[in-house]
């Protein structure tokens, strides 16, 4: 072996020690890049499209609008699923201590695939269709959800602290788990209050 071929064999074993060493420097810039924290996104804003003016005081064959909206930052595809739900004071909330949804029956879902850093939004338009009051009680019948009608008969005592009837309108967020083969609660959800005290029959 000459001299030339000897300093290339060097500079080929030289190159593939300082390969073999920077490998464990280079996994762990790797993993701290795949590492990012792993969420979704989950909102309802107002009809104005901002975190407030929601509908509150609402009247009984009036349409109202929210924005419901998801954002997949869970490094990879999901199949999402929005529950709508509807409560009075006393019916549980999902309980976040235990990752637990709320028992009550959904009254409409959406359906959305999302790759990562994808964003889906839509309009929630909503009305009390009918309901009624009984002393110091109000019931709710029916109300309608993106034009679909769903009897909830659900009743409100009158809050005495804050002045009216009130019910709550939330959204849980669930995702397919591809490992159960099901779909799981993802520990998220948001609400927000209607108060429902005029013209009622």
């Amino acid at each position: 072996m000459n001299l030339s071929e000897y300093r290339v064999a060097f500079a080929i074993v030289s190159l593939i020690l300082i390969l073999l060493a920077t490998v464990p420097t280079l996994n762990l810039v790797f993993s701290f890049q795949s590492g990012k924290a792993q969420f979704s996104e989950f909102w309802v804003l107002g009809p104005n499209h901002i975190i407030q003016d929601y509908p509150f005081n609402v009247r009984l064959n009036q349409s109202y609008q929210v924005f419901a909206g998801v954002r997949n930052n869970m490094g990879s595809t999901l199949h999402y699923m929005v529950y709508v739900k509807f409560r009075n004071q006393t019916q549980p909330l999902p309980d976040a201590l235990n990752s637990l949804p709320s028992s009550l029956p959904p009254l409409y879902e959406y359906h959305v695939f999302l790759a990562d850093s994808e964003t889906w939004e839509t309009v929630l338009t909503f009305s009390i269709l009918s309901a009624s009051r009984v002393g110091n009680s109000t019931l709710v019948s029916d109300i309608s959800i993106n034009d679909a009608v769903f009897s909830v008969n659900s009743s409100a005592m009158w809050d005495t602290e804050h002045s009216g009837f009130h019910y709550q309108m939330f959204l849980e967020l669930w995702f397919y788990n591809t490992t159960s083969m099901s779909f799981q609660y993802h520990n998220r959800f948001v609400a927000f209050w209607l108060n429902i005290t005029g013209e009622l029959t």
